[in-house]
């Protein structure tokens, strides 16, 4: 699965990049608008994020163009312009959805996923590890058969962790891809939210790699 990134952002570029490729997605990268809009071109491009300050070409331009030649393509719109004319125009311009910065990994990836599924090019729905399994499309877990409760921040863990079972995340890593570019909250919030999970999900399922950072693995 092809996603093109259409950014001039060197930071974001970077970490929409690395958590896209650890969610198992191919990346291609575009710098402005004029070569963004060549590669979105290209049949093999299943989705486009797109922002819209770009160099070259605006991105406004870059989607009215794009649509004319390839209509169903998913266009994820990911900008700092927040107005509700903004948002307005580009969806009615054929954009897909509309994403404001600073925005959190998660929350892209969600999106994401749910254009893929509209098309019909989703990736599996469900993950599991063991007796553990988590439902993407309905937002639902289960351990040993029985429903958990878990807010969406544990839930946006647990599903990076589930998806890199057995592999060692660092805090960085999680920061990045469940909090968000650019996140200046609590130095401690990982530890926080992984005590959280492990009350919920079973303290042994997650092991700490002492000065590495966490895992999840099969009890």
């Amino acid at each position: 699965m092809s996603i093109l990134l259409v950014e001039d952002e060197e930071g974001i570029v970077a970490f929409v990049r690395r958590g896209l490729e650890a969610a198992g997605y191919q990346v291609l990268v575009a710098s402005d608008g004029i070569d963004g809009l060549a590669l979105a071109m290209s049949d093999d491009v299943d989705l486009v994020v797109l922002d819209l300050g770009l160099p070259g070409i605006p991105g406004e331009e870059v989607l009215t163009r794009l649509r004319r030649r390839r209509p169903t393509v998913p266009v994820i719109i990911l900008t700092a312009k927040d107005s509700v004319t903004d948002r307005v125009a580009n969806l009615d311009a054929g954009a897909d959805d509309y994403l404001i910065k600073p925005f959190s990994f998660s929350e892209l990836l969600a999106r994401i996923r749910a254009r893929l599924r509209s098309t019909d090019q989703s990736r599996s729905d469900v993950i599991a590890v063991g007796s553990l399994s988590i439902d993407l499309a309905g937002h639902t877990a289960m351990v040993d058969g029985r429903s958990i409760d878990l807010s969406s921040r544990e839930f946006a863990l647990l599903e990076v962790l589930a998806r890199h079972a057995g592999r060692v995340l660092s805090q960085t890593q999680l920061l990045d891809q469940v909090w968000g570019y650019d996140f200046d909250g609590s130095s401690n919030v990982v530890e926080v939210y992984v005590s959280h999970l492990r009350g919920k999900i079973g303290a042994e399922r997650i092991k700490t790699v002492r000065g590495a950072g966490y895992k999840l693995h099969d009890t």
